[in-house]
């Protein structure tokens, strides 16, 4: 047995550090490593509780509106505040809007260029693949990264720049004109054109009539333009890559819900399933340290009784990374597309992890065909915002209280925990999706997602294990957005090992 260290795993949004060991070109254990401490619960303790609104978005240059969602959330449920219905469609465009650019990003920046890794440099379907996937010069990449720019204007015109929109408690701080709506329409029907024209080859609404593997067999068949459109190319060629095989994970899979309409209720219901359906009760979560580089207390505790006390000790056997390992039912648990679409019993996705399990293929699969059925429910937000009504209403802000704000970023659960004392922020705790995903081994030994996923995975060669990096990418992973904070009238020094 021998150690493989395929450090950073580039291409997600940051680095990650990644250890195998591996036994007869199987690997036989995994290490997930968060190599950078982010500190945002330190930052934010003892400030306002509206400092939450501007700081958590820093978190995270790829997903803020997410972050400032959940914010808003923990402050809305601490102030008791009456969000109106034009305050949660707009919340619930701009989170979506912004889940959609994530989407295609990881489907054609960061996961389409190993598509076109040399192992499958004899593949019939290779130079195709290398012709629109390949990084920087491929024909899609380059249409994607286009699209998600179109995207942004969204922001623009509902919130002033992007990143770092700014929800607030009781709604959004913008009023909203009938030519606003129509700007936005206008900027999401250029995006469709490039989703019909290029990633499926027909309309959103004959792409969504698919419900089964059959039908998107069916559908692969019904039009030489379908068969040859890029999701068409990855359907028909990803078994033959081996993409089906690979990334199981725990089979658990957890969702807080997301894109509340205009009766605060989610559009994607949270839930958690684990072979059967079960309402979200968020008591039931739990973060353990005992392998991160954290001290402060022994098992898992829930996030309001959270504890960030960094502890870095690089000599140690058991601790290995700076994410904490989060836990539902003190079990791990996949979060992401994949996880959001079966918890709302989508068809198709369902259809599809029941013939592939929730392997790489289905992952991939799920986060196109989420995009695309968010693309379709924007517009409808878009068309229900009414301009006469009011988008925010204050709330009176409390001396003390708790809140608790459960969102989802593009990458899963994101989860934001305040309590509030005497009018200060006395503790705040953030679960990022990627914690999930990317966490390390828990006080019972259990690995994370993406360690268990990786964990029996057969190596080809180990000079070029890019099924690992194929079943890392699926999760999508972030890394990217941590802050090493200073204080003013202190001197720091960098060290450099």
């Amino acid at each position: 047995m021998k150690e493989l260290d395929i450090s950073p795993i580039s291409r997600i949004e940051g680095h990650l550090d990644f250890k195998i060991m591996i036994e007869d070109h199987k690997v036989v254990d995994a290490k997930a490593i968060g190599a950078l401490f982010r500190g945002f619960e330190i930052i934010l303790k003892g400030r306002e509780p509206e400092d939450a609104l501007i700081i958590t978005p820093r978190i995270c240059g790829v997903c803020p509106t997410s972050h400032n969602d959940a914010s808003a959330r923990a402050l809305d449920c601490a102030y008791d505040a009456e969000v109106p219905p034009n305050g949660y469609l707009v919340r619930s465009t701009l989170l979506a809007t912004e889940n959609t650019m994530s989407h295609a990003a990881h489907i054609y920046v960061l996961f389409g260029p190993d598509l076109v890794n040399m192992k499958y440099s004899k593949h019939k379907a290779y130079p195709e693949l290398a012709k629109r996937f390949s990084a920087i010069t491929g024909t899609s990449y380059k249409g994607a990264v286009l699209t998600r720019i179109k995207l942004d204007e969204i922001f623009a015109i509902f919130g002033g720049k992007h990143p770092h929109t700014t929800f607030v408690p009781g709604g959004v701080p913008c009023r909203v004109k009938t030519s606003d709506i129509t700007k936005a329409v206008g900027i999401l029907m250029g995006v469709q054109d490039f989703i019909e024209n290029t990633t499926l080859g027909c309309s959103v609404e004959r792409w969504l009539e698919n419900k089964s593997l059959k039908d998107v067999q069916a559908w692969l068949e019904e039009d030489e333009k379908h068969a040859n459109s890029d999701l068409g190319l990855i359907i028909r060629y990803g078994p033959d890559l081996g993409l089906h095989k690979i990334g199981v994970g725990p089979g658990k899979f957890l969702a807080y819900g997301v894109y509340h309409q205009k009766d605060s209720k989610p559009w994607l219901p949270g839930g958690y399933f684990d072979g059967k359906l079960h309402e979200l009760d968020q008591s039931r979560i739990s973060e353990h340290i005992k392998h991160s580089w954290y001290e402060g207390y022994e098992g898992g505790r829930h996030p309001h009784e959270g504890v960030t006390k960094p502890y870095y000790d690089p000599e140690s056997d058991d601790k290995y990374s700076w994410a904490k390992s989060p836990r539902y039912s003190d079990a791990p648990a996949e979060v992401g597309p994949l996880a959001r679409q079966i918890i709302d019993k989508d068809a198709l996705v369902l259809d599809l992890a029941e013939n592939f399990g929730p392997c790489v293929f289905t992952r991939v699969l799920a986060r196109a065909h989420e995009a695309v059925r968010t693309l379709a429910k924007i517009k409808e937000m878009l068309l229900e915002l009414d301009v006469n009504e009011p988008f925010y209403k204050k709330p009176t802000k409390p001396k003390n209280a708790e809140g608790i704000g459960l969102t989802e970023a593009a990458r899963g659960a994101l989860g934001h925990w305040i309590n509030i004392k005497d009018g200060k922020i006395d503790n705040y705790q953030v679960i990022t999706p990627t914690a999930w995903n990317v966490s390390p081994k828990d006080s019972f030994g259990n690995n994370g997602p993406i360690e268990s996923a990786v964990i029996g995975t057969e190596i080809a060669d180990e000079s070029n294990p890019v099924e690992v990096q194929h079943i890392i990418r699926s999760y999508d992973p972030c890394i990217a957005c941590t802050v090493h904070y200073v204080t003013p009238g202190k001197n720091f020094t960098l060290k450099v090992v």
